[in-house]
């Protein structure tokens, strides 16, 4: 029977920022209608809330009526808007602890988000940003996969030992397109079932369960 080969050890986690490190549904669900008007695509009735969330990302698209090409014009500016509106975004309660821990295991910690790296300092406040060992931000909504790209090179770590984590079907996706090791945490937008449809390597219902999996992963 052939001997099966042991993943190397976690030596990067790469993080999405909206709806991973940082509690912004409410926010964003207060200024869709806004971008719906201005970009004329369907609304979001709160009835329809729930039920998307069991969509994929591009499925999500697809229901609001999206063309593709706007999709960087809508990115930049709700980037503008969160730049404005920062103040009433926080951090889910146990980011803190999860960066700090991480960071004193050894682990190289980045970040890939379609916001800004000025938004997510900005949100994550001057001690946690200090944190992060790299950012990539200002990616298009389905355009992560080169942003991860970029961070592996950057930092010379082989796709293998490193561990994407979002909250949604895309960060999956752009994690499996590179080669990496793809987790998905529960407390974000995208549910459960969709997730796990999506099979990422594990799931994590609590920022503990990040700071185990690693540390289990590091030997």
């Amino acid at each position: 029977m052939p001997m099966v080969e042991a993943a190397p050890p976690i030596r990067l986690v790469i993080f999405d920022f909206d709806g991973t490190l940082s509690d912004s549904g409410d926010w964003f669900l207060s200024v869709v209608d806004q971008l719906a008007r201005r970009f004329r695509f369907r609304t979001v009735g709160p009835d329809e809330v729930e039920m998307l969330r069991h969509r994929s990302s591009r499925e999500v698209i697809d229901f609001l009526g999206i063309s593709r090409w706007k999709m960087p014009l809508i990115a930049r500016h709700l980037r503008k808007l969160v730049g404005l509106n920062a103040h009433q975004i926080e951090l889910f309660p146990g980011t803190p602890d999860l960066l700090e821990r991480l960071a004193e295991t050894g682990v190289k910690i980045a970040l890939v988000t379609s916001n800004s790296e000025a938004n997510a300092r900005k949100i994550l406040g001057e001690k946690h940003a200090a944190r992060i060992d790299f950012y990539a931000c200002g990616s298009s909504l389905f355009g992560k996969a080169p942003k991860f790209r970029r961070v592996l090179k950057k930092m010379a770590i082989p796709p293998i030992a490193a561990l994407a984590i979002g909250d949604e079907t895309r960060d999956i996706d752009a994690a499996r397109e590179v080669g990496m090791r793809a987790g998905a945490v529960l407390w974000g937008y995208a549910s459960e079932a969709v997730l796990t449809a999506h099979a990422p390597d594990t799931l994590f219902r609590g920022p503990q369960d990040i700071i185990d999996y690693v540390a289990t992963h590091r030997c």
